[in-house]
């Protein structure tokens, strides 16, 4: 049997970007193949049942959807160079992190992808799919039309006339900053080595806001260690690194923290709620739909509507089985931490109806 794993995605693919910095950090040997229509059809649907990107074959023939999915499953089989912390804050910091690049840094890497000169680059790259071996004006021809159905995702996520200011302000004017000065004095979150939040980071600071021209110009000006860590983040490290002593969490990811807190955590406070309801009025429906309505987002001083992602409740429950994991003595001090950064209470979040992923889709524990 092979050890070598076959990553199916593509470069322009945010979850494509995590699950490559991922296998590439921890050595695993591995075959990129693009996909294209042809392996939408005869390999990802199929394999998967699904038409999502990126798909991991295994050594042992498997196909894993998701790429916490694919992180969590290759972490327990090949535990040499974890991305996981072992002890309690940074264990907590890293799923926040990998939750908040995975479901809340996709809306700037959407906006600026979409709504800013990108052409034809993207259109090109979406011409791939169908054509990937024609020039580049009929590529950029078909992309466009392929192009047309993702552009279509941006209102869905909240992105509009009315929040694109507030988007811009708070991406160039705090994300980047912030991630900027951390980054001019750690290699990674944590210190000299990438968590999971790591990668989570890499999806959207990659595909997106690195790879393409506009953003990556912003990138460039605003936030140049930001631009180094992605590049450092896509390169073989020959030393694995450390994570910092004493369970440290830095002092330059603290802001960040608390404006996860009260930005993204009402979305999916309020997602869970929106869901017990959902599964309420709908108890015969096995497969639980992506999106269930609408509900509002606040980004600096603007708020707006944007669909209700059920899969985010997933994602939350990574990080609050995580944190009930702690015994009572890291309880006391992962409590004391999340009172400074405003997340305590966001940790009682009671979650009565859980779900969990079967063949790929979302449904109802139990």
């Amino acid at each position: 049997m092979s050890n070598e794993h076959t990553l199916y995605g593509a470069p322009m693919s945010l979850y494509t970007g995590k699950a490559r910095a991922y296998l590439i950090f921890k050595n695993l040997p591995y075959t990129e193949v693009f996909s294209s229509l042809k392996i939408y059809k005869s390999i990802i649907v199929p394999k998967t049942g699904v038409r999502f990107v990126p798909v991991l074959k295994t050594p042992e023939n498997e196909y894993l959807q998701d790429t916490s999915n694919i992180i969590d499953t290759l972490e327990q089989r090949h535990p040499q160079r974890s991305v996981m912390p072992t002890t309690a804050k940074q264990k907590l910091v890293s799923y926040l992190f990998e939750t908040w690049a995975d479901e809340w840094l996709v809306i700037p890497a959407m906006h600026y992808r979409w709504n800013k000169a990108n052409f034809p680059f993207v259109y090109e790259e979406f011409g791939k799919v169908i054509a990937p071996n024609m020039p580049k004006v009929i590529r950029a021809f078909i992309g466009k039309k392929i192009g047309a159905k993702f552009k279509g995702f941006v209102p869905l996520l909240g992105i509009t006339d009315k929040s694109i200011p507030a988007i811009e302000n708070w991406y160039e004017n705090h994300v980047l900053p912030l991630l900027d000065k951390h980054f001019a004095e750690h290699d990674y979150l944590l210190g000299g080595k990438p968590c999971l939040g790591d990668f989570g980071l890499i999806g959207p600071l990659y595909a997106h806001l690195y790879r393409d021209p506009a953003p990556r110009a912003i990138m460039r000006k605003i936030a140049p260690n930001v631009a180094k860590w992605v590049e450092r983040m896509n390169q073989p490290q020959d030393i694995e690194g450390v994570f910092l002593d004493d369970d440290v969490i830095p002092d330059t990811l603290l802001e960040l923290l608390n404006r996860m807190f009260k930005e993204q955590w009402p979305v999916l406070s309020n997602t869970v709620k929106r869901l017990d309801t959902w599964i309420d009025h709908n108890p015969h429906i096995a497969e639980i739909p992506r999106t269930i309505g609408e509900h509002n987002f606040t980004i600096g001083d603007t708020t707006h509507k944007r669909a209700i992602g059920t899969f985010h409740q997933w994602k939350v429950q990574r990080i609050l089985d995580c944190y009930h994991q702690f015994d009572s003595k890291e309880q006391l001090l992962v409590d004391a931490f999340l009172q400074a950064v405003g997340g305590l209470d966001s940790m009682q979040l009671d979650i009565k109806k859980r779900v969990t992923r079967v063949n790929n889709k979302l449904v109802l524990c139990g």
